[in-house]
């Protein structure tokens, strides 16, 4: 008996297609052969990945506009990807942002953009693929973070999301998995474009010292994983049928950082 598992034909939604995790999982779903719906708020970048991943099969790729925190933007963009793609396997909930504030200094609006985006987002583009994953299982995959399980003091409302969306991501895996339905956090340490963005804020004497400190707690090339050379591999066996037996994890992937629960 193999235990190789195929996402050939499997039906998958990817929030945050447009940039970064989300626009990594596009291609590499459509490289395995699925039919991918990406959704983001970021049309020309969204529409330039789902190209791109075209160009390279043999799955298929679609883009949707979709604001997570809006209940009729997920409702209707998920309802016409599922008519569309004929169903639905899985769910990559990539969409996410992160600020860097002091918590003093945070303002009303900027804990409500984050909330609202971060945990809102994941809670309504989970509740609504629950109603297509009902009768036949699947797969939701959510994003945690280390900055919900160690002190952040530069983002603390990020650090809240993050807390939050782990602690959702349990609770609903403990109440779904008898409809077969697993619901995971992956927990990354990968170079993205809002990486890019955080480390754009320090000048050179500070960002020489935040590479020295990375190089010291990641143990695995001393600085942050590459999406699609060390994360997709984890996502593509959590969306397959070999992960049918996790369910309510923490997974990190982030080269031995922070390696104590």
């Amino acid at each position: 008996m193999s235990l190789v598992t195929s996402l050939a034909g499997k039906r998958v939604i990817v929030t945050g297609g447009g940039r970064g995790i989300g626009a990594a999982m596009v291609g590499v779903l459509v490289e395995e052969g699925a039919k991918v719906a990406s959704m983001d708020v970021t049309d020309d970048a969204g529409r330039a990945v789902v190209d791109a991943a075209n160009s390279n099969g043999p799955g298929r790729a679609s883009y949707r506009h979709c604001d997570v925190a809006s209940r009729s933007d997920v409702e209707a963009a998920f309802a016409a990807a599922v008519a569309e793609m004929g169903g639905l396997d899985g769910l990559v909930n990539a969409a996410g942002i992160e600020r860097h504030v002091a918590p003093e200094d945070i303002t009303d609006e900027q804990w409500n953009e984050m909330m609202s985006v971060n945990v809102t987002g994941t809670f309504l583009t989970n509740q609504v693929a629950f109603r297509y994953l009902h009768d036949a299982g699947g797969r939701i995959l959510n994003f945690g973070s280390d900055a919900g399980l160690i002190n952040y003091p530069n983002a603390a409302h990020y650090s809240a999301t993050k807390g939050a969306v782990m602690s959702w991501t349990r609770s609903v895996a403990a109440a779904w998995g008898r409809y077969g339905i697993t619901v995971n956090s992956v927990v990354p340490a990968i170079w993205t474009p809002m990486y890019d963005d955080h480390r754009a804020i320090f000048n050179p004497e500070e960002l020489a010292a935040h590479d020295a400190a990375m190089a010291q707690v990641i143990a695995i090339g001393g600085k942050l994983g590459d999406p699609v050379r060390d994360l997709a591999p984890v996502l593509v066996f959590l969306l397959g049928a070999g992960a049918r037996f996790i369910t309510g994890q923490l997974i990190s992937v982030n080269g031995g950082a922070n390696g104590t629960r």
